[in-house]
């Protein structure tokens, strides 16, 4: 791994959302914390910060809102009301990686893209879907997550060879089929497709039950830049293109699930399920412009993957079962700003 090594760390950087405009030890004073709150802690030194009113983790975005108009499947899936024929509206946001809210969007370090999904539900309350722009995750859970982050903040480029994050990667596969995975900036947000990382349980009013992750796909199509492309484009081509289309056209998507078999396991992230297994549709997202102020919408909203309606339940993943945790840590920290 020697003569990969800057190579390797910049992935496992630009992988884990953490930038690299600075190395930082890691704090022994850290471990009688949760690890939510180290993890936050940590994402936060990674990126130099902390930056004032941003999360620790994907403080870079920007707000579309539009509406959502379930499949005629969809009810066949689950009982959750915003998959029963109505249409719902609903808030996105989308994002770059790392804490580093001024990153340019076509940085390798603002990879992989995250999108969050806001359901209004017809009693008012209200459903969230976090996906991210990669299949899979790098931990299985927040333990060996915290593992990995702790590395990078020990392998300065001043540490000999080979350094902790090279040592990490040797012995966790997951983590290096995650951080080599190519991650190419997107033409668009409404070109780029997301992943669930964590199965949630689907019962329909029948009381059938079935695992499933999310897959969002842009109905424009996947359209990516080359290299050379993306390096001549502005800080902020992203933030800037959304609400110049949404002026001409509406950005529409495709919310699928993709469905477990047998022997699949739903409850570890880095478990990646074959493309075979069944996809079903379970409606269309369609975005139409963009929230008036995006940069205090962002500020003071915090999606959670766990506010589940009835006919969605959670699996026992525990990275899944964390970040609500962690999310109200960051949340906290950017209002008390």
């Amino acid at each position: 791994m020697r003569k990969t090594t800057r190579h390797t760390t910049r992935l496992l950087v630009a992988a884990l959302f953490l930038s690299s405009a600075g190395w930082v030890a890691a704090d022994e004073g850290q471990s009688a914390k949760p690890v939510t709150e180290q993890l936050v802690d940590t994402l936060t030194k990674l990126a130099n910060g902390p930056y004032k009113g941003y999360r620790a983790n994907h403080a870079k975005g920007i707000m579309a809102q539009g509406s959502f108009t379930p499949s005629a499947e969809a009810a066949s899936i689950s009982k959750a009301p915003h998959l029963q024929g109505a249409t719902s509206p609903v808030l996105v946001r989308f994002s770059d990686a790392t804490g580093v809210p001024t990153i340019p969007d076509a940085d390798g370090n603002a990879m992989p893209k995250g999108m969050a999904i806001r359901f209004t539900l017809p009693d008012g309350g209200s459903t969230d879907i976090v996906v991210i722009s990669v299949n899979g995750f790098p931990a299985a859970t927040p333990e060996e997550f915290l593992g990995l982050l702790n590395a990078v903040a020990a392998s300065g480029p001043d540490v000999a060879s080979p350094k902790p994050v090279e040592q990490f990667l040797a012995s966790h596969p997951a983590a290096m089929k995650f951080v080599t995975t190519l991650k190419p900036a997107p033409q668009s947000f409404a070109t780029q497709a997301f992943y669930g990382v964590n199965a949630f349980a689907f019962t329909n009013a029948q009381g059938q039950t079935q695992y499933g992750r999310y897959r969002i796909v842009p109905m424009a199509g996947e359209h990516y830049l080359t290299k050379e492309e993306a390096a001549k484009q502005t800080p902020n081509y992203l933030m800037d293109e959304l609400p110049a289309r949404l002026e001409k056209q509406e950005a529409k998507y495709r919310i699928l699930l993709q469905i477990a078999d047998a022997g699949d396991d739903v409850d570890n992230p880095t478990a990646i399920w074959p493309e075979d297994r069944k996809l079903v549709e379970l409606g269309t997202l369609t975005l139409k412009n963009p929230v008036a102020d995006s940069l205090q919408a962002e500020k003071s909203i915090m999606f959670n993957p766990l506010m589940l309606p009835e006919g969605i339940a959670p699996s026992k993943d525990p990275v899944l079962l964390a970040r609500p945790a962690a999310y109200a840590v960051s949340y906290s920290r950017r209002l008390a700003d």
